[in-house]
């Protein structure tokens, strides 16, 4: 349980997802697969790609803008800028600088982090420590993920999962007993393996496991991921709730790292609520990475269905291997 010494909630939210649309029918003409075979498997029809020659950091300027607007905020008012990201555009500066150059958030400290798909709820969970203890008033979290740009157009296992997309929130300090409530954090390298993407080394397995020499892009072994998935979402989901006394039926929503429908209906049946708790991103979308959750939200908010005393919980998955969750009682 992470302790805070002052309540610290989601003040504003934003999101960007590209203009450019590719639907299953377009992946029929690039891998043997087809529409009806990649909806059954993963819930997805379409997912957003960013152009080739557009850096992913615009898709994080964006969001963060439309975050800053939502909370009324300039971004002179941020101290901490962190960027959750597995697809940089560069390994320096970070993708978390440029943006803080290119909104003028002239007085935050920024940096990245990089979880894989958990990444965004860690992010939250260091910039919560910094406010909560006085280091800073606010800060902008940011899940910028440009996945289309790692992943091998080739291998019909993994192009057909993933889009690109930025999400962003504010945080800042509320009213007491609103907020961020209770968060857990986990990790295990030992079967870090299963979801990799190479850099700067790439050892004999890795070259092993990619076709056509394409040995900087993302693979995963589905089957393993797909067990832990289950169990981490579901188990992370009640340790928060565990520690909070609260039972799971008090719940207003479940904002979960959406990789696969199939994932999130064997996580949802472990906890035995239903999907109406779900606010469905995936199908139009894919697997986002880190961006998954904050675009969820900030979807479900400008539609009306975010409330002041939801609760709710955010719980993500990802490689590392990386799990984590939040529990939250909405403020605005």
């Amino acid at each position: 349980m992470i302790k805070s010494t002052k309540s610290v909630g989601i003040i504003g939210t934003g999101s960007f997802v590209p203009e450019k649309v590719l639907t299953n029918n377009d992946l029929e003409k690039l891998v043997d697969t087809s529409d009806e075979w990649i909806l059954k498997r993963t819930g997805i029809s379409e997912r957003r790609v960013l152009d080739d020659d557009t850096p992913n950091y615009t898709m994080g300027i964006e969001a963060a803008n439309r975050a800053l607007e939502d909370a009324g905020l300039k971004a002179e008012d941020i101290d901490l800028i962190i960027l959750s990201t597995e697809a940089p555009d560069y390994m320096s500066p970070s993708m978390a600088c440029i943006i803080q150059g290119a909104i003028g958030a002239v007085n935050a400290t920024a940096f990245d982090l990089n979880a894989a798909c958990t990444g965004f709820i860690y992010s939250l969970s260091v910039a919560q420590q910094f406010i909560a203890n006085g280091v800073y008033k606010h800060a902008l979290v940011i899940g910028c993920e440009g996945l289309s740009k790692i992943v091998d157009w080739e291998d019909r296992n993994t192009c057909i999962l993933f889009g690109d997309a930025a999400g962003a929130v504010v945080l800042g300090e509320v009213e007491e007993g609103y907020g961020i409530l209770d968060s857990f954090l986990g990790s295990n390298g030992a079967e870090g393996m299963n979801i990799t993407i190479p850099n700067l080394y790439v050892s004999e397995e890795e070259k092993e496991k990619r076709v056509n020499e394409k040995y900087n892009t993302l693979w995963m072994d589905g089957k393993e991921v797909f067990k832990f998935a289950v169990k981490a979402m579901s188990t992370a989901t009640m340790h928060v709730l565990d520690n909070l006394n609260m039972d799971i039926n008090e719940l207003d929503f479940i904002f979960p790292h959406q990789a696969n429908t199939r994932i999130i209906d064997g996580a949802i049946k472990k906890l035995g609520i239903t999907d109406d708790k779900i606010h469905y991103i995936i199908n139009k979308y894919g697997n986002i990475s880190s961006a998954s959750i904050p675009v969820a939200m900030d979807e479900a908010k400008r539609e009306g269905k975010l409330k002041k005393d939801d609760k709710m919980v955010l719980v993500a998955f990802g490689g590392g291997l990386t799990w984590g969750s939040m529990a939250v009682k909405w403020f605005k």
